[in-house]
């Protein structure tokens, strides 16, 4: 009997190793940044016959503001300048383009999970829409245009509070009526202008936090909600649920073992265990029934204190693993807590990579990714 008894708490804690929960992120993190650059261009298109400038050509001055509404997006409104002028060959001219422009910012390190790899490179992509002016020492007044640019920044993290970046865009001009060079181009409509802009620059990270939603790996908070009858329904049966269970493994030496030593040797035997998806602080639906024992446990032996051990699979760097296994624990913790057992009797303990598991097996990978417990 104890034996079918294990077999089962086994199985049902390997059962949908593959399914996933929603979840909420916390900001706790700076949102705010600015961000400078300076550095070349190249002007397209439409230049008159005779005019160009060099490749690259300077100068390229920008100045934005942004705000991220979470680690992964965010606004930005930004300040550009370009200097055009001829060089080598090309007919004299002296041009100047301002632009301003709002922009949505894709934190791409945090969606593409770069902190699987590295802790100090990071990428945004960015575009959006604008107001523009060219100016020619070739015409009077002003041409105003339309304009949409798009673009991606390197980042080289630095500090908390500073990155390097590299960044590269592309502009395009709607209802352009002059060349760059100044001449008039009667009737043009539409986005016929095109800039190419590269620059150097710095991201300055502002607020009281430590880290900027740039570098912040969000650990997931556990909506509850999905546990709410689970709970009222594990209540229903640890009251109807006899104190003892005789299980008699031998007819003629009056063994009996008393169900609760049993328990407590398959919780800490890890036949109970809670798995996660790859690079997620959630426990994925089905483990929920090793979460119900636990608390079932620790219910009718008031006196009783866990270990909640947090794993990783080996993938990615020893630090990050360590993090994302302490938040898995923190998680499963934080379940436990608010189904009424006292913080106290729970200890989270941050194991790391599981390097008992095979690295290169994806189901091996799929068992590593979990939590496990220890009665004491």
């Amino acid at each position: 009997m104890k034996k079918s008894v294990i077999i089962l708490a086994f199985a049902l804690g390997l059962t949908g190793v593959n399914a996933q929960t929603e979840t909420n992120s916390a900001k706790n993190f700076n949102q705010w940044s600015i961000e400078f650059g300076a550095g070349f261009n190249k002007p397209q298109k439409p230049f008159s016959d005779g005019y160009f400038t060099s490749t690259p050509s300077p100068w390229v001055g920008d100045l934005g503001v942004r705000y991220m509404f979470n680690n992964k997006f965010g606004l930005k409104a930004d300040f550009g300048y370009n200097s055009f002028t001829g060089k080598n060959n090309s007919l004299d001219f002296d041009s100047k383009y301002y632009r301003v422009d709002l922009q949505a910012v894709a934190n791409l390190g945090r969606i593409m999970n770069f902190e699987t790899w590295t802790n100090t490179i990071g990428l945004l992509g960015h575009a959006g829409f604008g107001y523009s002016q060219l100016r020619s020492d070739n015409f009077r007044g002003a041409d105003e245009m339309g304009n949409f640019i798009a673009g991606v920044t390197g980042q080289i993290k630095l500090s908390n509070r500073l990155a390097l970046t590299g960044d590269f865009s592309s502009i395009f001009n709607a209802s352009q009526d002059r060349s760059f060079d100044g001449a008039a181009l009667p009737g043009n409509r539409g986005f016929s202008g095109l800039i190419f802009n590269g620059t150097v620059g710095l991201n300055v990270y502002l607020g009281k936090n430590t880290k900027h939603a740039d570098w912040t790996v969000v650990s997931e908070n556990v909506d509850l909600s999905a546990y709410d009858n689970k709970i009222a329904d594990l209540e229903n049966r640890i009251k109807n649920m006899p104190e003892k269970q005789v299980i008699v493994e031998k007819p003629v030496t009056n063994n009996v073992a008393n169900d609760r030593d049993v328990v407590k040797d398959l919780i800490n035997d890890k036949y109970y265990s809670v798995y996660f998806d790859f690079n997620k602080a959630t426990p994925i639906e089905n483990s929920t029934a090793a979460i119900d024992v636990v608390l079932s446990y620790l219910r009718k032996n008031p006196s009783a204190s866990l270990d909640i051990i947090g794993y990783a699979d080996q993938v990615g760097k020893a630090d990050y693993n360590e993090k994302l296994s302490n938040a898995r624990a923190e998680n499963v913790k934080k379940i436990l807590t608010q189904a009424g057992i006292a913080s106290s009797r729970l200890n989270v303990v941050a194991a790391g990579s599981d390097t008992s598991i095979q690295k290169d097996s994806d189901e091996a990978r799929r068992l590593a990714r979990r939590v496990t417990f220890k009665v004491k």
